[in-house]
């Protein structure tokens, strides 16, 4: 299935259509001068396929933080974590298949340079099995990959140029598809740029640049004096997935924007003379008092992570004063599982992104009184991947479905809410679920990627499908021989809505 998501018109007013799976393997070089659009650009191409294929984004000036918000990046603060923590958070966000925002605000360069190299080397060196398609995408790239050595050390320097050249030239058979932003050509490593096949050419003023963006455009270099021509927005494109001869296009509208807004013009606060030398002239402040020295090390996101799975949520003790009883647990559970039903009642719920989905989850129990309560995001996610297969929170405490719960912890997140749900219709005896009720459960609307999901977990040993000669289908869970009842995988995912209820 090609998938083809819209990045505004061209000069001619037709829609500008991006093929993201010719995106994936082919990777894309951004360039323009400040002011250019090149971050609205990413921001268009990153909002665009959210839905479709994992993002990670090397933030270097927090701009793309606010996607969080919106589609449920996680912001990893770089500045609170080690290097080998940010490596293991790579390798970690790329095995269960989530969408990270590394912001490298607040870092000095050599700093943004080696933690940005320790996050993409955990994406880069993930065990086979987890080589997922996924979107890098690197702003201000000439940073991380520069022509010449600048005022870092050699070891910085090398560190960072090595991630950027792995991911250019050998993350495509890992199935990392690098994109990447940069104001100067001039400034970015040749082989990390030579190594792009796509390209979008924004306002270019210097020489040097006009011309090598023009060779990469297959332009002569008469012509390479229209890009300071361009407006803001406006970029010439070429490449397998954008166009096959150069063309103009200006990027669409956003629905998220950066924290930090353009500058606007406002006018002079009055003062008269005496009054602003009374205020900039004023004494300084006292000195602080130094703290002393910290010595123990900053906190290791590893050590975190690590901490936070040997300690299940349900055995975190709250304090002696609010601790409720067992029963209160058990109704808030219930209360909490009534909402989540409603919000995925919906018709579009099978199909939006975690964020907006623990977005509306958050503001419908604060209307039910349940705000103290809501959970964070990623036991939300668990809770997420319980409900698409029909299952309560109450789960943990049925015995029955713990060896469900191992078996669905070897699949990729997103994939263990469809196992569940198999395993809920073979326990019961129930028809197989149709390719449409996995899609939807999937959060997909495409059948044939319903099928190679069903393959998938049968290729990891799991599942066993069989389909008799009448077409209906049988999946029976491997070592715990529970079977599903003969189902027609055809069938409209209206007639099994109610299997999914709690």
């Amino acid at each position: 299935m090609t998938v083809a998501i819209e990045m505004g018109n061209t000069s001619a007013g037709t829609p500008a259509a991006l093929d993201l799976e010719e995106l994936l393997a082919t990777r894309l070089l951004v360039q323009g001068n400040s002011g250019s659009g090149k971050s609205h650009l990413l921001r268009r191409l990153l909002e665009q396929s959210a839905p479709w294929v994992q993002q990670a984004i090397i933030d270097p000036e927090g701009d793309f933080v606010t996607l969080a918000d919106r589609f449920g990046h996680l912001v990893i603060d770089a500045e609170e974590h080690t290097e080998r923590g940010l490596q293991v958070a790579g390798e970690r966000a790329r095995i269960h298949r989530i969408s990270t925002v590394l912001n490298l605000e607040g870092l000095d360069a050599e700093n943004q340079m080696r933690r940005a190299a320790a996050f993409l080397g955990g994406l880069f060196d993930t065990a086979r099995d987890h080589w997922y398609p996924m979107l890098v995408v690197v702003d201000e790239a000439q940073l991380f990959a520069p022509a010449v050595a600048g005022e870092v050390s050699d070891e910085a320097r090398k560190l960072s140029l090595g991630a950027m050249t792995n991911l250019m030239c050998r993350g495509r058979k890992r199935g990392l598809a690098g994109i990447i932003a940069t104001q100067r050509l001039a400034k970015l490593a040749k082989n990390v740029a030579a190594e792009a096949s796509n390209f979008l050419m924004g306002r270019t003023f210097l020489d040097i640049d006009m011309a090598r963006a023009a060779d990469l455009l297959g332009m002569e270099r008469r012509q390479a004096e229209s890009f300071r021509d361009l407006e803001r927005g406006q970029f010439m494109a070429l490449g397998p997935a954008l166009s096959r001869r150069p063309l103009g296009l200006r990027i669409g509208p956003t629905d998220t924007s950066p924290r930090n807004a353009t500058p606007r013009l406002l006018p002079l606060p009055e003062a008269s003379p005496e009054a602003a030398r009374a205020i900039v002239l004023a004494a300084p402040p006292p000195e602080p008092t130094r703290a002393p020295r910290r010595t123990t090390p900053s906190p290791d996101l590893l050590d975190q992570l690590m901490a936070a799975k040997s300690t299940p949520m349900e055995l975190r003790p709250e304090p002696a004063e609010d601790q409720p009883s067992a029963e209160d647990l058990a109704e808030r559970r219930e209360r909490m599982d009534r909402v989540l039903a409603a919000v995925l009642a919906e018709p579009d719920a099978g199909f939006r992104v975690i964020g907006q989905l623990y977005q509306e989850f958050t503001v419908r129990c604060r209307i039910e009184g349940l705000g103290s309560a809501v959970p964070d995001l990623p036991e939300f996610r668990r809770m997420l991947t319980r409900a698409r297969a029909g299952l309560g929170s109450n789960i943990a405490e049925d015995e029955a479905w713990r060896d469900v719960s191992v078996r669905a912890s070897l699949l990729p997140e997103d994939m263990q809410g469809v196992f569940m749900m198999i395993a809920r219709a073979a326990k019961e005896g129930r028809p197989c679920p149709s390719d449409a009720a996995i899609a939807r459960a999937y959060g997909t609307h495409s059948l044939r990627r319903a099928r190679r999901l069903l393959d998938y977990i049968e290729e990891q040993g799991l599942i066993v499908c069989q389909v008799d000669g009448t077409g209906k289908r049988t999946i029976t869970l491997v070592e715990l021989a529970w079977a599903t009842a003969a189902g027609n995988p055809d069938a409209p995912e209206q007639a099994e809505q109610g299997s999914l209820a709690f």
